[in-house]
């Protein structure tokens, strides 16, 4: 099965900026959620953050840009498991989160990703997370019950920060990962999604700036 289809497949273009010409045209996107559960079909998405990055155009490195931040209202019948709100210390009824509805989360961030994204010349939106899986699947569901009918996101390809810290650091947990390439985790914030974005964002500018740094990009042979 092919990863992109006919729309998503990345121009050939020589005039292609940098940013576009380093993932194939895709336009990564730091995202956390924090949930009511582990059902994205189910289970409330309760709070989310996304991060965009910036790449200079001159050392081409990669770096934080602008971040975007909800709490959200359980929809309509959603499950709200106690040992996940305990978990997450999240109340869904404290009328002080400033909760919005999921229709106008997902609108707000992805009228920022396609604006981004179009600066940057590229083409579609990649889900940048740890343990992306779980985070794409509820933005998916969450995208499906609010009747949206295209999301910057690609459905299912995603960069997933554990996969690529156990390849760099030879760690897969977050807080493990970061004290590895010398990052400051501060455990009392985390599991906050501003603040799992921003840290998970700079674990990603990290490891790939590393690479480029060590000569694995641009490749010799580049399609």
């Amino acid at each position: 099965m092919s990863d992109i289809s006919a729309n998503d497949k990345p121009s050939k273009k020589t005039n292609q900026s940098l940013f576009a010409r380093r993932f194939r045209g895709y336009f990564p996107v730091v995202v956390d959620v924090e949930t009511a559960g582990f059902n994205a079909k189910t289970d409330a998405l309760l709070e989310i953050a996304a991060t965009t990055l910036s790449l200079d155009e001159t050392t081409g490195l990669f770096s934080l840009d602008e971040t975007i931040h909800f709490h959200v209202n359980p929809f309509e019948g959603a499950n709200l498991e106690p040992s996940a709100l305990a978990f997450t210390g999240i109340d869904p009824e404290n009328p002080l989160r400033g909760a919005v509805d999921e229709k106008t989360m997902l609108s707000e961030i992805f009228k920022l990703i396609r604006k981004k994204m179009k600066a940057a010349g590229c083409q579609r939106a990649v889900m940048v997370a740890h343990n992306a899986a779980f985070d794409l699947g509820f933005v998916n569901a969450a995208t499906e019950r609010c009747k949206i009918k295209r999301s910057p996101f690609h459905p299912f390809v995603s960069f997933d920060t554990t996969t690529l810290s156990g390849l760099a650091l030879g760690q897969t947990v977050l807080a493990k990962a970061c004290a590895a390439a010398n990052i400051e985790f501060n455990n009392n914030e985390a599991h906050s999604a501003l603040y799992d974005t921003e840290i998970t964002a700079e674990l990603f500018c990290y490891i790939v700036n590393k690479w480029q740094q060590l000569g694995g990009w641009p490749l010799a042979i580049n399609d």
